[in-house]
């Protein structure tokens, strides 16, 4: 089949400003670049783009949507922002290696991020295999999770000996052979956060090259040192390091992101491969269970359970919140009750309600009303935190390496998920394109295309140019934006027009195609 895209302006994904001109569709490539108005075969079905700016295929950097090939339904949370390709297994989850006599933990694992997950394979291959069976409505490019790692060799929240960390790396390489693209690490999250410096620089000294993308211990006060950490790992290892959602939390910490970006530059100066992404908004979005302490969060579910219905509970947490922990980010402390938004409960009681609301209601305090939540919820239960400053989001985007990503959580984990799984990609249009903002149209695509393209070694795209493969999205310029909120997110953009993935077009008029055309791809 061929297709003519005609009458629109060419914004390549090199950072160049958009140039009028047509492009010519053949099979799942792009055939040609045609002057405008110059004539084309007969046989091609015209795309009209008159007044629209056509761009390469947004690469999502930072994406929870591993589990959405084996949804029933189609995820179009990305595909309808014009996203046509995903890096996903991000912050230490991945579905897969799952241990053979540790499938029923790992699922239960899974379920403090993942909607209930149906663990069916073993190794990372095997759990390809299922993607690639079920197929994918975007490009799937899968990291394997450190924490995911670590619990098929260990379990939860433990040292290792040298023998159990040999088997860790040979399941990472395992997993690169299997086609991914790099690791992931969620320092922050049991079990990643029982891991050393020395273990993770161990595991990356295997990635040859590939991704280390972390979302480090801190984010907060202790961001300089965990960003050392970090750095140190790249310095000592030919691993690509990609510091995963770069920020600063908490309003005593606000501005910290310009010393960030500074270490991140002299590494990168001194010879270590540093970049990062970003998402547009102010508040995060996480397990509930990211309020705890770290007492609070050894072993698994149950022992989480009953430790927190245990006697003293209430004032031992309480009194925690209250003094803080050496090392430990205190997010309520950061965001106050009334900055944590309940986004998904097991239940869907609370949902859409911040924990000072639910705590004034019920006549409690705000300490026994998250551990009430927590514990009749059996820990499903996920919020949306506001804890950063917009300035700190335009620092970070107005650096030349910065890319997007959405870290929306997996689809079916939240019933008012946090807006940027369905807005972040017009939203950067939006709210920080044009005079006086940090990104001008084309650098913005640049960040959405050949920057991630090149970075994470994505076959093939990222540029529109003959012969590359055609994803590619048609958007109006002016129009673009987004419209979901925190009281409504799962809300669709507005400009998105026209997305083709592999030379067919799966979104037109605004309007999906219904057919998964995704392909899980294997790093260039």
């Amino acid at each position: 089949m061929k297709y003519l895209i005609r009458g629109g302006s060419i914004v390549d994904g090199t950072g160049a400003q958009p140039v009028r001109g047509d492009l010519l569709l053949s099979g799942s490539r792009i055939a040609a670049r045609l002057a405008p108005g110059e004539t084309g075969p007969t046989d091609a079905v015209v795309i009209d783009a008159t007044g629209r700016y056509v761009c390469p295929g947004f690469i999502d950097v930072h994406s929870h949507a591993d589990n959405s090939p084996l949804l029933e339904s189609d995820d179009r949370s990305k595909l309808m922002q014009g996203v046509t390709t995903e890096i996903v297994g991000n912050c230490g989850f991945s579905l897969a290696p799952a241990a053979p006599g540790r499938r029923m933990e790992f699922g239960e694992y899974l379920r403090r991020l993942f909607p209930p997950t149906s663990v069916r394979w073993s190794t990372f291959g095997e759990f390809l295999a299922h993607v690639d069976e079920r197929g994918s409505v975007t490009n799937y490019c899968p990291l394997v999770g450190h924490g995911a790692l670590r619990f098929a060799v260990v379990g939860m929240n433990r040292g290792l000996d040298s023998t159990e960390l040999q088997r860790m790396r040979s399941e990472l390489e395992a997993a690169l052979e299997a086609g991914a693209f790099g690791m992931s690490s969620g320092l922050v999250y049991p079990p990643g956060s029982s891991a050393d410096s020395a273990e993770i620089t161990y595991l990356a000294d295997a990635l040859q090259g590939r991704i280390y993308a972390t979302h480090q211990r801190a984010e907060g006060a202790h961001l300089m040192p965990s960003l050392a950490e970090a750095l140190d790992v790249a310095r000592s290892t030919s691993a690509r390091l990609q510091i995963s959602h770069l920020k600063a939390m908490g309003r005593p910490n606000w501005g910290a992101t310009r010393a960030a970006l500074y270490a991140i530059d002299e590494a990168s100066d001194a010879g270590a491969s540093v970049a990062q992404d970003v998402y547009p908004y102010t508040a995060t979005s996480t397990t509930l269970m990211s309020l705890l302490p770290p007492e609070f969060l050894v072993g698994t579910n149950q022992e989480v359970l009953d430790r927190l219905g245990s006697r003293g509970a209430v004032d031992r947490l309480r009194e925690l919140l209250e003094s803080g922990v050496d090392g430990w980010e205190n997010r309520a402390a950061y965001a106050g009750w009334g900055g944590v938004l309940v986004s998904y409960s097991a239940s869907g009681a609370d949902q859409g309600r911040t924990l000072a609301a639910i705590a004034e209601e019920a006549g409690e305090d705000p300490v026994e009303t998250l551990v009430r939540v927590l514990r009749r919820e059996r820990l499903e239960v996920t919020a949306s935190t506001f804890l950063m400053d917009e300035r700190d989001i335009e620092v970070v985007l107005g650096h030349p390496r910065t890319m997007i990503g959405s870290d929306g959580l997996p689809v079916g984990a939240a019933a008012r998920p946090h807006p940027r799984l369905f807005g972040t990609f017009p939203r950067i249009f939006a709210q920080y394109v044009g005079s006086g903002r940090p990104l001008d149209f084309a650098e913005a695509v640049r960040r959405m295309t050949s920057l991630p393209a090149e970075w994470f070694r994505v076959p093939e795209r990222g540029l529109i140019r003959s012969g590359m493969i055609a994803d590619l999205v048609i958007v109006n310029p002016l129009a673009v934006s987004d419209t979901a909120t925190y009281a409504e997110p799962e809300q669709y953009p507005e400009g998105v027009e026209t997305v083709v993935l592999g030379g067919q077009p799966v979104v037109r008029d605004a309007v999906y195609c219904g057919e998964r055309r995704g392909t899980r791809l294997e790093p260039a």
